[in-house]
């Protein structure tokens, strides 16, 4: 066994990630090979370089030491205390529906098994496989569309057996997907054009206007940290304003009665107060009596009190104390993910905190919005908060990624 090897095995001795073990290895033989070029370059003969890199590199047991204190992974227990505290909170609305704790149980476990299994997965993986997440994503939405059997709240879902495949199952790999192609500086324009608006057709011909507000507004955020120019990125945002404002208008007549009559109820709701506009007149109702602490004991009807409309039921039983500080917590648990997004250097890590904290915050914002009257209303879930397996479980694949990323976060390449 020559010196090099001696030097890196001694070394990697020293670092008990067997994560690090590899990278480290990989850079320090990089490293130790362009020393070697140099002293070839000065006269030495191939051992005698070798062995002059090596010595450059100090004792091998203090370098090895101090890449294991560098190298070690870190968890952002910030982060994971907030998600207990979070997941803590979501169990309040199902007390008034005690047929729903267990399964809101089983679907906690889950999702806490999808965050741990995420964090502990090098996102890094992910990086070339941006291809395959797209077609996943588009496959879904195709089955979704030629097989969907059953419809609830007007989203038509296909259930098989035990599992339910919705267009929301799609949004993860799409998201996946957009880190690698903005991640790659060869995507052109025309290549962004198509890739965005073949799901962008297939979410509306599903029809799924809650998911389709998502996709864009995920695929948009992250566009501007994409290797577009700033310059190209405004033209982008300021074309597809344009074309969004006139399909908007032409696009009316294929929404379905129940989307319109949505929509047509925020601007009047006291017009359609015998249809959608009852539950908006409802809420502002429910809202205003809640007081500051609430009805704990009342056992009063909210329509889909634990999905859609879960702040009011939550604000009504607990009242508006609890209420301000469930939306401080919720924004506080996104303000870290962005504190976190700061702190990496890798442009695929940062894209994909850029695409997970959009894909939270515009969950939240809407579903906050949309209860006291700012935005219309559109099946929208409150992240973590609201009763069902793949919103809950979109959510922890999100966190658990941003773990993943966090955990690596020092894997940056080796300054010798």
């Amino acid at each position: 066994m020559n010196k090099k090897h001696i030097f890196l095995n001694e070394v990697i001795a020293q670092i008990k990630s067997k994560e690090a073990k590899k990278y480290v290895a990989s850079e320090l033989s990089f490293h130790l090979k362009e020393a070697r070029n140099v002293w070839v370059e000065k006269g030495l003969t191939g051992t005698e370089a070798e062995e002059k890199a090596v010595e450059q590199m100090g004792s091998p047991i203090k370098l090895g030491q101090q890449l294991n204190k560098l190298h070690r992974p870190k968890v952002d227990w910030v982060l994971v205390i907030l998600l207990i505290t979070i997941f803590g909170l979501g169990f309040l609305p199902m007390f008034s529906r005690e047929s729903l704790l267990v399964s809101k149980v089983i679907i906690t476990l889950i999702s806490s098994a999808a965050v741990l299994g995420m964090m502990l997965m090098d996102y890094r993986k992910f990086k070339k496989q941006g291809w395959l997440f797209y077609s996943i994503g588009a496959l879904i939405l195709v089955v979704l569309r030629l097989f969907s059997n059953i419809t609830i709240n007007g989203l038509p879902l296909l259930r098989i057996g035990p599992l339910t495949i919705e267009s929301i199952m799609s949004l993860p790999f799409f998201f996946l997907a957009w880190a690698t192609f903005f991640n790659n500086k060869r995507l052109k324009v025309w290549q962004f054009i198509v890739l965005f608006f073949l799901p962008f057709s297939l979410f509306f011909t599903v029809p799924s206007i809650s998911t389709t507000y998502i996709y864009t507004i995920m695929v948009f955020s992250m566009l501007w940290w994409s290797q577009f120019s700033r310059k190209m990125v405004l033209s982008i945002w300021g074309v597809f304003v344009s074309c969004f404002l006139f399909v908007s208008i032409i696009s009316w007549k294929f929404l379905g009665f129940y989307q319109k009559d949505r929509l047509l109820a925020y601007l009047n709701p006291e017009k359609y107060s015998d249809g959608t506009g009852f539950m908006i007149i409802r809420m502002k109702e429910l809202l205003s009596t809640a007081g500051w602490f609430g009805h704990p004991m009342n056992k009063e009807f909210i329509p889909e009190a634990h999905t859609n409309f879960v702040f009011v039921s939550f604000t009504y039983y607990y009242g508006w104390l609890f209420a301000i500080a469930l939306v401080l917590l919720l924004v506080l648990f996104g303000a870290r993910i962005i504190v976190i997004t700061s702190r990496i250097k890798d442009s695929y890590g940062k894209l994909l905190l850029i695409g997970a904290v959009t894909l939270y915050s515009v969950q939240l914002a809407t579903n906050i919005g949309m209860t006291l009257g700012i935005f219309p209303l559109i099946s929208m879930s409150l992240p973590f908060i609201s009763y069902g397996l793949m919103p809950t479980l979109l959510n922890a694949s999100l966190i658990g990624i941003v773990l993943s990323v966090y955990r690596r976060k020092e894997l940056t390449r080796i300054q010798i």
